[in-house]
């Protein structure tokens, strides 16, 4: 591309505006979703009799969406990606309440709903769009300390966690509440509001574990592996000792040829055990690298709203990849959720290809706010 800085054009100013460096790396962990359901997806395939590809397949087609949908919403201003979050959220509502409603019901959960040929999970899409709304009201409240913001805020997020846990989805419940609870933190609230969340937060995790049997079991089976079955953990960790420093190399592994979720919650699994530690150090690597870039970006921005909202979209990326490879390493107890990029799942995929769309319309280069980052006024005072 023969682009200058002197150009006016719509494609030169994203140009020289966008992030670059960040969206090859979101790019960068795309490309290796793919290679790794490559390797882990095809056994699963067969398993359940269906194409060997048929995965591959899938993640191809949903990564042809993803990274359009990435770049067109990079090029949004800031007026338009928080819209954009605003509408996308409460269509996610929407259709969270239509799958508890009319979806199908999987492993007990009822968290997809089918529309056309496509199935999706809306509280994928809900999440990175929560993120926005609730940066978005708590900003306004530092603009105009009469508008209700911050009880708008609590409200929305009520009512999403109320979703996830009705669908039942806890391990989404979970890191929605510790993204929206590091968000006030960065906002800024009393130590009196810390503690009572941390309360709240405690008295929940507690109902659920005497009223929910899955729940129970799978923090009596992390706190004491005698107490129930720990089949997938274990072939996991067996998985990462058979890899060891370079790994069995691409197709050696055996973890992908009896785990149920090798292409899904389990692939960097079969990552360090096809390509090594020295891999999952680069992966992880590559997670690091985006987060603190997003972070760092944030940290820069003097509007509120795109620093707040930048801080969030950047620590829901980066707590589900903790947790992912924390279950995968043993040391959290073992809940659905994917590796963002890697696993398979096109909701997953697309639904972070829009948040990370909207980090790179945020976090764009704006002329004339080279000012110092403005601090968030505390709200709670």
């Amino acid at each position: 591309m023969l682009l200058g800085r002197s150009d006016r054009g719509l494609l030169a100013q994203w140009w020289f505006t966008v992030d670059r460096g960040l969206m090859f790396a979101v790019l960068l962990l795309m490309a290796l979703g793919v290679l790794v359901s490559m390797a882990a997806s095809p056994p699963v395939a067969e398993r359940i009799g269906a194409d060997t590809f048929h995965f591959i397949k899938g993640q191809l087609f949903y990564l042809g969406l993803a990274v359009p949908g990435l770049v067109a919403l990079s090029f949004l201003p800031l007026r338009l990606a928080r819209r954009a979050g605003l509408v996308v959220f409460f269509a996610a509502l929407a259709l969270m309440v239509a799958a508890l409603m009319f979806g199908p019901e999987i492993k007990g959960a009822h968290r997809w709903i089918d529309i056309g040929p496509i199935t999706l999970q809306p509280s994928e899409f809900a999440k990175p769009a929560f993120v926005i709304v609730a940066a978005w009201f708590l900003a306004e409240h530092t603009r105009r300390p009469e508008m209700p913001g911050q009880l708008v805020a609590f409200m929305l997020a009520a009512v999403f966690v109320a979703l996830l846990v009705l669908q039942p989805d806890f391990g989404q419940t979970a890191l929605v509440l510790l993204t929206f609870g590091s968000m006030l933190l960065i906002y800024g609230i009393s130590w009196f509001s810390v503690i009572g969340l941390v309360s709240l937060a405690t008295s929940g995790l507690f109902i659920a574990y005497e009223f929910v049997p899955h729940v129970r079991s799978r923090i009596d089976r992390f706190m004491s592996p005698d107490k129930g079955d720990t089949f997938q953990v274990d072939t996991a960790m067996q998985a990462f000792r058979n890899g060891g420093l370079m790994g069995t190399g691409p197709g050696g592994g055996e973890a992908k040829l009896v785990l149920p979720d090798a292409h899904t919650d389990f692939t960097f699994a079969v990552v360090g055990e096809e390509f090594g530690l020295i891999a999952c150090l680069l992966v992880l690597s590559l997670f690091a690298f985006v987060v603190l870039k997003i972070m760092a970006r944030a940290k820069q921005e003097p509007d509120p709203f795109a620093a707040l909202a930048l801080s969030g979209l950047g620590l829901i990326f980066g707590f589900q990849a903790i947790i992912n490879m924390g279950v995968n390493t043993a040391l959290l107890p073992a809940k659905g959720m994917t590796l963002p990029f890697i696993s398979y799942g096109g909701s997953s995929l697309i639904g972070m290809a829009f948040g990370m769309g909207l980090v790179l319309a945020l976090g764009r280069k704006r002329y004339g706010a080279n000012a110092p980052a403005r601090q968030l006024t505390p709200a709670y005072s």
